[in-house]
């Protein structure tokens, strides 16, 4: 992440993952899939947030912190995609 964005994104994605690893691993758990989808919906909010807040000036862009951004808004790109086919998982598991 080339030091660009502070660790928050880092620890809040991160976890994230966790609770999605443990998602998967229990598939009927219902409380896994529902904390996991919880936590993609707030990782948008706040990565948008980490994102225009720390985003650099022109001047101070360099390759490496363009590539940093660049994955930085690709993955949040990524994530109503995600949303979607976890929220298809939830209601395989039985969610309303």
């Amino acid at each position: 992440m080339n030091y660009m964005l502070p660790l928050s994104y880092a620890w809040g994605n991160f976890s994230v993952l966790a609770v999605g690893i443990w998602a998967i691993v229990q598939r009927d758990s219902l409380d896994a899939i529902t904390m996991f989808l919880t936590g993609l919906l707030f990782t948008v909010l706040t990565d948008i947030i980490h994102i225009s807040i720390f985003y650099p000036s022109h001047d101070f862009l360099s390759d490496a912190k363009r590539f940093s951004i660049g994955m930085a808004i690709f993955s949040l790109l990524l994530k109503p995609v995600s949303c979607y086919l976890v929220y298809r998982m939830y209601q395989e598991r039985g969610g309303e």
